[in-house]
Order: C-alpha cells, then sequence, then structure tokens
C-alpha cells in the first residue's frame, strides 16, 4: 500500500468502550449504592478507576485519543438530560436535594414520582432513557460530568475527546413530557438548546479539549426535509463559533444517505462514518459528495456490534480507498465498543479452534491499532497480524461445525402451510375460550419471578461443584412451589412456573441447541446495571432434547389453572445473541424456528393449554430504513409463525414485547397471528393500546399496568386508572392484565405487592363493568 499524506497520519481510535469492569465492578457498586451498603463517595471512587483503567488500557494498546464522557452510572441519554438541565419537574426537588439521588430516581422512579419513559437503542439491545420534553422547557448547561472527566483523562497525560450526544439526535429521540399536546415536536426546540451546547464546548475548550465528538446516530435513519435542515442549522451554528474545540460529527448502525451531504457541508472540522453492514453504502455515497476535502474523516471500518474477527484485509482496502476523499483518515470501530463483551481471554471454556474466530472489545481495540499501523505505514509492518488473520477466516469458513447437512435439508423443506395456523382466528379463540374458562380482564404475568439469593447460592455452589445436579435442580424445585403458591393465593388466573432454572430467557434455550456458544464472563449492558451474557450463535441450529417441558409439567402439576410454557422466540434468539455473519439472518432464523417448533409440539404432547413465545426483539431489531423493513419483517414473521403454526386450535399462544415503538410494527404484529400478545405500556401510558385500537387489532392483548424496571409498587388505583384507558382503546373481552415484562430483577417484597395490587385492580374494574 502506497503512504499519503493523509495515510501517514493514520491513528486509532474508538467512541466508547464497556463500563462495567472486568468482574462487573460498576454494577456491584451502584447496587451497593441503592441498597445502603456503598456510600457514594465509595460509588464514585470506582467509577473513578475503571475510567482509569479504561483509558490507560486503551492508550497501551496504541488507541491515540481516548474517549470521554461514555462512562455512566446508568445510562448516556440520561446523562445529556443533567447535562442540558431538562429535569422533569416531577424530580426537581430531588435533584436539587440530592444530584446523585436524583439522578438514579429519573431512572428507576420513586414511591412518589415514575421514572423516565425507557426504551431502545436504535436496533440495539441497549435501552436508553426518553427525554421529556415540551414548550417551557427550560436548558440551562451543566457540563460538570463531562469536564471533570476530561480532567481526569489530562492527567494521566492521555490525548483525550470527549463524547456528547449531539443536539439534533437528544431532541429527536424525545418525547412530549406528560401533560403536553401529543403533537409537540421536541425539535422545534433547537434554538433554545443550541447555546446550552455552545456554552459546553466552551467550557470543555477551557478545560483542555482539541477535539469533542458530537454524535448524531439519528441522522441515518429516515429524515423529513425539516428535520435535515434542522440538522444544517445546527451544525452550521455550532461550526461558526469561535470559542470550541474542533469538532468531530459521528453517525453510526446504518449509512447516512440523503443526511451525507448535509453533514459534508457544515463548518465541523471531521466526522466518523460507519463502513460496515448496510453502512457500507457510505463508502460510494462519500464520493459521490466529493469526499471531505481540507477534513478528518474517522472510519468505522471494524464492527462494534459483533464478535467475528474482522476481515482485515477487506478493511484495508475500504480504508486505502478512503485516503482520497479526505485530508485525514483514522481508524475506528463503527460505533461505540459498548455493545459487544470486554476480552475473550477470559473464556476458558470455549475451544481455542473456536476463540481464534471471536474478537470482543480488547481484541477488537487491537484490530484498529493494527489497521492503523498499516494503513499509516504500510502492510508490510502488519505482514505477520495479516497472516494470522487469513488463517483464522479460513479455520471458521472450513470448520465443520458451521454446517450440519440435516438442519439444512429440514430448513429447505419448510412450505408455506407449515408457518400457518390450521384454524382462523374466530374458531381457535372459541375451542380456548371454553377449554380455559378464563373470567373478563383474565389475569397473568409475562413470565420470570424473582430469582432469590437462595437460588443464586445454589446455581454458583453447582458451578464450583459443592452441590451436585440433583441438589441444584431440587433447589429450582423448591422455588417453583413457592411461585405457584403465591400465585394461587393472590388469584392470578393463568399462572407461570416463575423460570427459577433459567439464568437468562436467550442463554438458557443456547445452552441447549447444537451450533450456538455460551460464555462464562461475556457481559453486555442492557440497561443500568443489567448485564447479559448474549450466546453466539457459530454453527447451524437444532434442538437435541427437550428443553422446558418437565419444569412446565412439574408448575402444572402443583396446581388446576392453567400453567403457561415459556419460550423465547426466534428473532429475539437472533436479536440478543452475537450470530454468524457467514449466511443471511433469515436462514439462520428459520433453523431456530424448527428447534422452538419441537419444543412447543411437545409440550402440547404433555398438555400444556398456553404457550408463550416471547419475541422483545421483534421491533428493535427493524431495519433503521423504512426501505429495508418489509424485507426484515416478512421473514422474522414467519419465523414466529413457524414456530407457532403446528399447534391445535385450542392452544392458546400468547406472545410478549417490550420497550419499543410499537407503532412501527402494529401491522407485523397482526402478522404473528397469536392469539394474545402483552406489550410495555405502563411508562408510554397506554399508547400502544391505541396503536392496536387504530390498527384495528383483532386479537387478545394485554398492554403493561406494572411498570418493573422500577421498584416502585403502583396503588390499586394508579393500576385500576390504566386498565380503563386500556379499555378505551381495547374492548373488555378481549383486554387481560398483565405487568409490562417479566420479574427476574425485581425483589419479592414489591413484587408481591404490585401483583396483588394488580389482581384488586382487574376486580374493581370488573365490578365497574358488571354495574355499567
Amino acid at each position: 500500500m502506497t503512504t499519503t499524506s493523509a495515510a501517514a497520519a493514520a491513528r486509532a481510535t474508538v467512541y466508547g468502550y464497556p463500563r462495567q469492569g472486568r468482574h462487573r465492578e460498576l454494577k456491584k457498586a451502584v447496587e451497593g449504592y441503592w441498597k445502603g451498603r456503598v456510600g457514594a463517595h465509595e460509588l464514585h471512587a470506582t467509577g473513578a478507576e475503571l475510567r482509569r483503567s479504561n483509558w490507560l488500557e486503551l492508550a497501551g494498546a496504541g488507541i491515540h485519543e481516548v474517549p470521554t464522557g461514555d462512562f455512566s452510572y446508568y445510562d448516556h441519554v440520561l446523562d445529556t438530560t443533567v447535562m442540558v438541565g431538562a429535569i422533569p419537574a416531577r424530580h426537581r426537588a430531588a435533584v436539587e436535594a440530592d444530584a446523585l439521588d436524583g439522578y438514579f430516581a429519573m431512572a428507576r422512579g420513586t414511591q412518589d414520582a415514575a421514572p423516565l419513559e425507557m426504551t431502545k437503542w436504535f436496533d440495539t439491545n441497549y435501552h436508553y432513557l426518553v427525554p421529556e420534553l415540551g414548550p417551557g422547557t427550560v436548558f440551562a448547561a451543566d457540563p460538570g460530568k463531562q469536564v471533570a472527566e476530561l480532567k481526569e483523562a489530562l492527567a494521566l497525560g492521555l490525548t483525550p475527546r470527549p463524547v456528547l450526544l449531539g443536539p439534533v439526535t437528544y431532541l429527536l429521540l424525545a418525547k412530549p413530557a406528560p401533560g403536553v399536546a401529543a403533537g409537540f415536536d421536541p425539535l422545534t426546540l433547537l434554538d433554545r438548546l443550541l447555546p446550552v451546547y455552545a456554552e459546553i464546548l466552551a467550557d470543555l475548550r477551557a478545560a483542555g479539549a482539541d477535539w469533542v465528538q458530537l454524535d448524531e446516530p439519528s441522522l441515518v435513519q429516515d429524515r423529513t426535509p425539516a428535520e435535515l435542515n434542522a440538522a444544517a442549522r445546527a451544525h452550521r451554528a455550532l461550526g461558526a463559533l469561535t470559542d470550541r474545540p474542533k469538532l468531530l460529527v459521528a453517525s453510526y448502525f446504518d449509512r447516512l444517505g440523503e443526511a451525507l451531504p448535509v453533514l459534508a457541508k457544515a463548518p465541523v472540522e471531521g466526522l466518523a462514518l460507519d463502513f460496515t453492514g448496510p453502512a457500507a453504502a457510505n463508502l460510494d455515497d462519500l464520493a459521490a459528495v466529493g469526499g471531505l476535502p481540507g477534513k478528518r474523516l474517522v472510519a468505522g471500518v471494524v464492527n462494534g456490534r459483533n464478535v467475528w474477527v474482522d476481515d482485515l484485509e477487506k478493511s484495508l482496502a475500504t480504508l486505502g480507498t478512503l485516503l482520497g476523499l479526505a485530508d485525514r483518515v483514522d481508524v475506528a470501530a463503527s460505533c461505540s465498543l459498548l455493545h459487544v463483551p470486554l476480552d475473550t481471554a477470559a473464556e476458558h471454556d470455549i475451544e481455542p479452534q473456536i476463540l481464534r474466530w471471536l474478537a470482543f472489545a480488547r481484541q477488537k481495540t487491537r484490530e484498529i491499532v493494527t489497521l492503523a499501523k498499516g494503513l499509516a505505514r504500510g502492510t508490510d509492518t502488519i505482514a505477520a497480524e495479516l497472516a494470522a488473520n487469513r488463517a483464522d477466516l479460513a479455520s471458521r469458513a472450513g470448520s465443520p461445525i458451521t454446517r450440519d447437512p440435516a438442519v439444512r435439508a429440514r430448513a429447505a423443506a419448510v412450505t408455506g402451510d407449515d408457518a400457518r395456523r390450521r384454524q382462523p382466528y374466530p374458531e381457535r379463540t372459541a375451542a380456548q375460550r371454553t377449554l380455559l374458562g378464563l373470567p373478563l380482564l383474565p389475569t397473568t404475568t409475562i413470565g420470570s419471578f424473582p430469582q432469590t439469593g437462595e437460588l443464586r447460592t445454589a446455581r454458583a455452589a453447582l458451578r464450583a461443584g459443592r452441590i451436585d445436579r440433583a441438589g441444584y435442580e431440587e433447589r429450582v424445585r423448591a422455588e417453583i412451589r413457592e411461585v405457584i403458591g403465591f400465585q394461587e393465593k393472590a388469584g392470578l388466573d393463568v399462572l407461570v412456573h416463575g423460570e427459577a432454572e433459567r439464568n437468562d430467557m436467550v442463554q438458557y434455550f443456547a445452552e441447549q441447541l447444537t451450533g450456538c456458544l455460551a460464555t462464562q464472563h461475556g457481559w453486555v449492558q442492557s440497561y443500568g446495571t443489567r448485564y447479559v451474557r448474549p450466546p453466539i450463535l457459530a454453527g447451524d441450529i437444532s434442538r437435541p432434547e427437550p428443553m422446558t417441558v418437565r419444569w412446565t409439567t412439574y408448575a402444572q402439576s402443583l396446581t388446576d389453572r392453567p400453567v403457561k410454557g415459556m419460550l423465547t422466540g426466534p428473532v429475539t434468539m437472533l436479536a440478543w445473541s452475537f450470530v454468524r455473519d457467514d449466511q443471511p439472518l433469515a436462514d439462520t432464523a428459520r433453523q431456530v424456528a424448527l428447534a422452538l417448533r419441537d419444543e412447543v409440539a411437545d409440550l402440547e404432547a404433555a398438555g400444556t393449554s398456553v404457550i408463550q413465545v416471547d419475541e422483545p426483539a421483534l421491533r428493535e431489531t427493524l431495519p433503521l430504513r423504512a426501505a429495508d423493513r418489509p424485507g426484515y419483517l416478512e421473514w422474522a414473521t414467519e419465523a414466529f409463525r413457524l414456530t407457532t403454526g403446528g399447534v391445535r386450535p385450542d392452544t392458546q399462544i400468547h406472545t410478549h414485547m417490550c420497550y419499543a415503538e410499537f407503532g412501527d410494527i402494529v401491522r407485523a404484529i397482526d402478522a404473528l397471528d397469536a392469539d394474545v400478545i402483552s406489550l410495555e405500556a405502563a411508562r408510554s401510558h397506554m399508547q400502544v393500546a391505541r396503536e392496536l385500537a387504530a390498527h384495528g387489532y383483532p386479537r387478545e392483548a394485554g398492554p403493561g399496568v406494572y411498570d418493573i424496571h422500577s421498584p416502585r409498587v403502583p396503588s390499586v388505583e394508579e393500576t385500576a386508572g390504566l386498565l380503563r384507558a386500556g379499555l378505551r382503546a381495547i374492548p373488555a373481552e378481549r383486554l387481560w392484565v398483565n405487568p409490562d415484562c417479566g420479574l427476574k430483577t425485581r425483589g419479592w417484597p414489591e413484587t408481591r405487592a404490585s401483583l396483588e395490587n394488580l389482581v384488586a385492580a382487574a376486580r374493581v374494574v370488573r365490578e365497574e363493568l358488571a354495574g355499567s
């Protein structure tokens, strides 16, 4: 590769890094603070040490410019809300009394004040807290966190680049505050917000920032001319400031499309673009607008969202093409490394042959540094790394682990009839009502119940060999007995077994399917202190034996009320895993659906009359561009129907979705042909119920009336109020009563009280209906 001036200047950087620490120190410190076992000083000390460790590790690996401001005790969008002073009125007193406690109150709520709504961060499994804005919102700069973290990095002798959520994306992610007219557009507040950003940028420059990164990922979505004009105006205004650092505007997750020329013309010093997956189109689009003469380009060529080793030669070819399109080309991951685990070196249970195919955050950092070195100094300087990379890629491509002829033959034989219920919904619902005999407004839960300390201790003891499998399973049976007993006493109508045997709703199944790998330390943040270990779908998928039947039938043996069989659907299995990238997602989804279809058949044969196939990720995996959505929804809904299409008409199929914008997929929800759907609705004040009604959704639905992501206990009257709101959109004969989501992360005290109030609220509203 010929070294040009743009190449010779190439540096390595990242946009963000996993926050939790090698042993999830942040989770432990934050939860300890909530429980009163850790003081604020100790919590802040833990955060400072995690930041210091991350920065020094990145710099030691060869990252020239380290990100600051990406660290968060809960969520970076909530941090932005604090930074611009957009504190909701109901939380202002708490924030003024104690900033840290007020911060967590906005995230989790209190008994007197509901938390901010939570939803998915674009098409990832990360959740952010939705800003609440209105015509009366007054912004005020509070750059304390960003300035302090910048100074911490400077004190270590590093080159830091503060990372801020950009003003346009912040407003596009926001919603009208409670009580504000639904038609209010937060983007109308842009002129009010820009002076606040100007003040923050000036403070960061004064503190020593040379560059500041403004993240504008909302611009990779379809945007109206008015929104694009707002983006142009915002970055023109910020670029025109004289008292500011150099500005790097970053986008990721997809191609910029019509927003690229807007940003290319903006008077900012650099752009950071994604060049992986569908965002590879940015390459041709960038050439079409004449490149970025006189500007810095940070090229995201290493995929920041998957765990597969990069094809270094392919990335170098992309980088080589980009050299002629900018004054300086630097190398980065496609997005923050927040979305991948920390280090493959901790995974001692994965075969070395397979481990060499994988790259977590530390490995991706090394790939970025290698590419920057090769770009700046020539490929001869990285010849050994390129040879090792070619060998790793060839090992994976030629491995028999990735292909099972029997699985492929079965998937190829699927017909349209396999993905279709034999009877229409009106016939099915009549048969189900006869069999189940449920009351009006039937009550249920979503699936999981709190995982007790005794259960977690038993699971750890099993892993350590201190107890045998029989001892552990007796603990699980004891948990199931407690869960069933409580539900019967509380008066719930359709019960669940509580999922005591499951460590995670995806990992549990992946550990029992061929072609899947489980990690021991591959933690990724989902929201707040909730971390998950996504499985790795490395090969063809099949189910050697039943996975859930014995626990469901044991629970059913304890009660006369129906107990739901609980499965995780094929789309969610893919969305919450790291999926192979060597075949279309639709092919992998069909393989998973066939494995789950076998499980559904075995549950039905064992006498399970209600089977729930959860698809909370159906919306989050929706492509960011409308043009890409029909193809995705076609295979996604087919995979669900393939899972459930073989059951009898009197077997009631449920599904569940949570924490997403459902209005975009109402037609797809209908196309699933589930008999009952439960959805998150408490924080959004029954918005989804109205969306279902507007679509004319014909089946039964349970919009959630209990926000399980907050420790607060909703009162009977509050829950009844939400039910009444649901009834204004959904007829009583089709309305279910349930929480927003599973209860695994809650404690037993608030779970008992909340579910007892839920059942009482259902009785109150039934009596109102009977008397009307």
